[in-house]
């Protein structure tokens, strides 16, 4: 991909989520548009794989009602290797059934074609729940279960999708890289189609407590982005696919278009002040070459929604960089909404340059 080049626009044509009190995409406008949260005590069904302690309830955070339902049969799948399935092999699957539905594309008709797979995934929580201390639960479907790459590949093996097929973990960014690597296989030809999403399911206490003792938890289960009172994020569950497909296509074939993907990019921080912390100069660096790739300026965006780490190290280096970048051709007086309400601006010093946007 050739930097400042404007590149072909690709088209959102279908969307499955399964996210907290949210079972849809419907669900989950509704929530937002309400002004509503997920974020609760684990299921009572759950407690006992999440609590820190016995006894305890478990951490706040987004958790679905449901993690272990699922139909093997509809898939082609036998019982017994369904037990030894990763739970996020399970969601994805179905998410991605229904992300074709939502497009009106028949899966079948997709074997042997050139459609990719993205999916981005943190955590492998299943695997140890599975074996913890249990030799004889190893089994010939143990790992394929387990195995963080089938997230992807068992879509692609069930369709009989011949595009690229992978599972990647780029930390909190993991689905966003994931999009953009299938945005590009789609610009380059080598996919015809693509299905991209991401998924997490919490299933055991490890991985929270190693966030805990990160001190990256909100000990209060709330994210308080870009304000004075950030202290933490809040985990969450949750499973999300889409389908792409060039614009130009999605045009021709009639297609329901949600959004489109213009221009994207991917980085890293590089060195900084410590390997968790975010690096002003090169997320600065990153927003303006999404926005060159996408043929337009910062100047035209009217909202941001971003990661935000909701601490108090973090947010004012994420804070200045978008506030540099958004700066350039700002008129004087004219704001760009972002994704957090009431953020406390006063509680650092804004960068050189920068306004209010």
């Amino acid at each position: 991909m050739t930097g400042g080049a404007q590149e072909e626009p690709v088209a959102v044509v279908g969307l499955a989520c399964r996210l907290p009190g949210a079972p849809g995409p419907a669900a989950f406008w509704r929530l937002l548009t309400e002004g509503r949260h997920a974020i609760d005590e684990p299921p009572a069904r759950r407690r006992p794989g999440l609590a820190v302690a016995p006894g305890q309830r478990g951490p706040l955070g987004g958790y679905l009602d449901q993690v272990d339902a699922f139909d093997p049969a509809f898939f082609g799948i036998s019982p017994r290797e369904a037990v030894a399935m990763d739970p996020q092999q399970r969601l994805v699957l179905e998410l991605a059934w229904e992300a074709l539905e939502d497009a009106a594309i028949v899966a079948g008709t997709l074997r042997d074609s050139p459609t990719g797979v993205y999916v981005g995934a943190m955590w492998s929580d299943y695997a140890s729940v599975l074996h913890h201390g249990d030799p004889e639960a190893v089994s010939r479907h143990s790992m394929t279960g387990t195995h963080r790459s089938l997230l992807a590949n068992q879509v692609s093996y069930l369709l009989g999708l011949r595009g690229p097929s992978l599972t990647l973990n780029a930390c909190q960014s993991s689905s966003l890289v994931a999009a953009h690597l299938a945005v590009t296989s789609l610009r380059t030809g080598e996919s015809e189609l693509a299905l991209v999403g991401g998924v997490n399911l919490i299933l055991t206490s490890d991985s929270t407590a190693t966030s805990e003792r990160l001190g990256a938890l909100s000990p209060d289960g709330r994210c308080y982005v870009f304000d004075a009172r950030a202290n933490g994020y809040v985990r969450g569950e949750g499973g999300c696919v889409a389908v792409l497909k060039p614009l130009r296509r999605a045009v021709a074939d009639g297609d329901r278009v949600y959004g489109v993907i213009r221009g994207s990019a991917v980085n890293n921080d590089g060195t900084s002040t410590g390997l968790t912390v975010p690096n002003r100069a090169a997320q600065e660096q990153l927003l303006r070459l999404a926005y060159a790739r996408a043929g337009l300026t910062p100047a035209d965006a009217q909202y941001v929604e971003l990661h935000g780490t909701g601490t108090p190290v973090g947010d004012p280096i994420e804070a200045a960089a978008l506030g540099a970048a958004h700066a350039d051709g700002l008129p004087r007086g004219r704001r760009c909404a972002s994704a957090r309400l009431r953020p406390t601006w006063a509680t650092w010093k804004a960068p050189r340059g920068s306004s209010d946007w």
